[in-house]
């Protein structure tokens, strides 16, 4: 992959280092692919939310038990295909570079994804869960599903 000015690489792939095991418990269905890709969740609603759903193995739909539409939720997501070594980016959007933990590149040591999306449909017999948008590509590995929780993931303050 050609660098733009002002990256660094780490000299090292993090995914020869990793030391947890990990599972997907779905997939993330979505229009999206390669090349027709909204960059973040706002653009995928702008563009009609790329008739996102998750689809939940068979073994993890007991886990939905206590979901409800309407409820948002927050996705992980595994973008392991993407590039891992990268700790400075280079974004088109930006003016300079920037280190990783500063963006919301899904290139990064560990490329896991974090969105918060709302249920719109739920079949907790089937595992289909239809949402109200994603940015994920067709097909990306689901790692885990959290509740949004108003009384602990609202920032304090006014």
């Amino acid at each position: 992959m050609t660098a733009r000015a002002g990256e660094e690489a780490l000299g090292f792939d993090p995914g020869d280092r990793s030391f947890a095991g990990v599972a997907a418990i779905g997939r993330i269905r979505s229009a999206w692919r390669a090349g027709d890709c909204p960059r973040n969740l706002r653009q995928a609603r702008e563009r009609g939310g790329g008739h996102a759903r998750l689809e939940i193995d068979a073994p993890y739909r007991p886990g939905l038990a206590g979901l409800a539409e309407g409820q948002w939720i927050w996705l992980l997501a595994w973008y392991g295909d993407r590039r891992r070594d990268l700790i400075v980016q280079a974004p088109a959007h930006a003016e300079g570079p920037r280190g990783t933990f500063a963006l919301r590149s899904p290139v990064r040591p560990n490329p896991v994804a974090l969105q918060l999306v709302r249920i719109t449909t739920l079949d907790a017999e089937t595992g289909r869960l239809e949402i109200d948008a994603t940015d994920a590509f067709d097909g990306t590995p689901l790692l885990d599903i959290k509740p949004w929780l108003d009384t602990v993931d609202r920032p304090p303050g006014p």
